[in-house]
This record gives structure tokens, sequence and C-alpha cells, in this order.
């Protein structure tokens, strides 16, 4: 059969989707469904920026697809319309820290920012200390504010640290003009408990929580975006339900909702079928979770594997609660074995935090009192993706 073939064959087919775009992460809508709460809330507190004063820090923290980042875009685009007509002199900067050519190191992300206010910084070659200059300057050559917004600010900090982060808050103390303050968005819940004690002070001056989404808000998510996502007709009955009950299991991610149901188009689609049914969502949910977690598994460094493998083989061989110390010892065992250095409990704590924020695992922080605090684990992969996870696993930790 020649490739041509099939081709001609699609382009004949009639299409079933409108905009595929509506249905992906990055775009933007017009209306934030179920957010008017937390809308109202940063708008509230950036609302002085309108007067030329300084908001207070925020950090907003939720599970993903909580509409966080999609919230703040919102209330700072409307923020900087009404800013310019009253002619208040102030500058939004938007980062997205996962972005590695931006925000993999110091430099980058200070150099992107400079040149984000209109001074050219070369990508690499100047002293840090150097590029910070450059940063102020540009920053206090009028009378300004500065509102830096740094999304999945917990990505940042595990690559860089937060001396960044101390850094930028304390930057009024020097600034003669202009003031900057910063939004922190992050995907990890517990994130401000790993930060230093002078950072975290700084930088949480005001904290909001996103919940995640119930069921019923997904589904008015899903049937608003797929008005314009797909022809009419095309979604059978009892899809939207399906596809938001699986992510309401998920955390109440409506990333995930909203992937699902363009999988499932997209796989309807390939078969020449011309109606979204059950089991497209059956088959997209069973493609995107496995290949979700197999690309999470490899993509993983050595450290994270054996961590992860650890708390696999703890939760395979045990029908009751599994805790941190007891993944810990079993990491350390594997390390020997490996001949890798272990790493310390806390560090392998924070890594358990990572995987319950990829939803490879759930991790419940509790408390033991005056003994301190350790998570309550479970695995929330398929059990029959178990086996081949443990095998890709055992293949990467010995390989």
């Amino acid at each position: 059969m020649k490739v041509t073939n099939f081709f001609e064959k699609y382009l004949k087919a009639e299409p079933i989707f409108m905009n595929k775009m509506t249905l992906q992460s990055s775009y933007t809508p017009d209306d934030v469904p179920h957010r008017d709460i937390q809308m109202e809330e940063v708008a509230r507190i950036l609302a002085p920026t309108l007067r030329g004063d300084k908001p207070s820090n925020l950090f907003i923290y939720g599970k993903t697809g909580t509409g966080k980042t999609l919230t703040v875009k919102r209330v700072a685009s409307e923020l900087s319309a009404l800013a310019k007509k009253r002619n208040v002199p102030m500058e939004i900067l938007y980062v997205n820290c996962k972005l590695k050519k931006v925000a993999d190191t110091e430099y980058r992300l200070i150099a992107q920012l400079t040149r984000d206010l209109g001074k050219d910084i070369p990508a690499t070659g100047l002293p840090t200390e150097e590029v910070y200059k450059h940063f102020f300057q540009e920053i206090d050559k009028k009378e300004q504010l500065i509102l830096l917004v740094l999304d999945e600010i917990d990505q940042l900090v595990q690559k860089i640290g937060d001396e960044l982060l101390y850094n930028l808050t304390r930057m009024n103390s020097e600034l003669v003009k202009a003031q900057i303050s910063l939004v922190g968005i992050s995907n990890d819940t517990q994130f401000t408990t790993y930060l230093d004690s002078r950072v975290k002070s700084s930088l949480s001056e005001e904290e909001l929580l996103f919940p995640p989404y119930n069921a019923i808000q997904l589904q008015d998510i899903l049937r608003e975006r797929s008005v314009h996502a797909f022809k009419e007709g095309i979604l059978a009955d009892g899809v939207i339900e399906k596809c938001a009950a699986y992510a309401a299991r998920e955390h109440g991610d409506a990333r995930r909702a909203l992937d699902l149901l363009r999988v499932a188009g997209e796989l309807c689609e390939r078969k020449g079928e011309t109606q979204i049914v059950i089991k497209h969502l059956d088959e997209a949910e069973s493609k995107i979770e496995k290949d979700k977690i197999y690309e999470l598994v490899e993509t993983q460094p050595k450290q994270h594997q054996i961590a992860l493998y650890a708390i696999i083989e703890v939760c395979s061989n045990r029908k009751e609660r599994v805790f941190t110390g007891e993944v810990y010892e079993v990491y350390k065992r594997i390390c020997d074995q490996t001949g890798l250095r272990p790493l310390t409990q806390r560090r392998i704590s924070d890594i358990i935090g990572e995987f319950d924020m990829l939803g490879i695992i759930y991790a419940r922080v509790i408390s033991k009192g005056r003994y301190g605090r350790t998570r309550e684990i479970s695995l929330s992969i398929p059990e029959s993706t178990l086996p081949k996870i443990k095998k890709l696993l055992s293949t990467m930790i010995s390989g």
C-alpha cells in the first residue's frame, strides 16, 4: 500500500475537529470557569499597582490543571490594560520556569528578564553578577512597578536552588525609582516547606490555594471547549461525563480532561469514524496513561529511578500503609547494590513529593507529633502496567 493512498483517503474523510487548539493546554480561553473567587482574590492582592503602590508578593499553589496559570494571565492582562489606560507605569514579566533554555540556570533567567525589559544580553559569557547589574539598572531606569510572574516556580528551585528568589525579594531595598513584586505559581502544594526560612518569609506574603475541580465543574469546562473544538453532533452521549469522571479521579485536573478528549478525537479520526464514543475515551485514557508513565520513568535521573523502584518494591509487597522510612531503607539497599552514594532521607522525601505531583503515586503528608512528619504512600500506576514499569526501571538502574 502506498502511503499517498492513505493521505488521500484521510483528506477525503469529513474532519471532526473545527479548532483542535481549544483543547490544547497552551490555549487561553476568554473565560475561566469556576475560578471567579480565585480571580477576585488575585485581583484584590494586585490592585494596589493601579495606584502606583507595590502589591504584596503572592504565592499561588495547587495541583496541575486547576486553572492557576489561566487565572493569573487573565487578571494580569486586564490589570495591564487598565494600567495603560490610566498611565500607570507598570511592566508584567512572565516566565515559565519549566522551559530549559530560559530557566535552567540563574544566568539564563536573569538574562531573559533583562532582555524582556529591552536590554540585549548575550546567552553566555558574562559573570552572573554582571547580568544582575544590567537587570537592576533596567528596572531602576524610571519610576515603575515590575510584576514578575514565575510559573512553575518549584521547578526553578529544584534546578538552581532558592538563592535567586532571595535576591529578587531583597531587591526592593536597593531600588531607588522602581519596585518589584513577585507572583509565584507552583504545582507542588508542599513547595514552601522546602524553602529557606528567610526566602519563605519574603516570598509568601500572600498565599492562595487553588482547589481541584470536581466532576461537575470539569463537565462545564469540557462542554465550553468542545463547542469550539468539534463539529456539532460529534460527541456521543455520556462522553463528556465519562471524561470528567476520569479527570476528577486524577486530582481534578482540567488539563488532563482536555487531553483525554483531544486524544479520543484523534483516535476516532484515525479510524475514519464519525462520532466520538466511550470506547475512544477508554482507549485515549489507556494510551495517555501508558505514554505518560513510560516517558516519565525513562527521563528521570538515576537516583529518582531507584527511589521509584523502591516505592514499587515496598508497595507491591505490602497491603497496609507504606511510609517514607520504609521506602528509604529499600532505596539505600539498592544504592549499595549499584554502587551509588545514597541521597539523604529528606531529599528522598522531596522526590516522593515530586512523584506525587506527577501523578505516579499518592503521597499524603501526615504529622507524627514530636517525631516530625512523614508521607503515607500508595501507587497510582495501573496494576496492568506495573510489571513493565518495574522491568524498565530494573534495566535502567543496572544499565
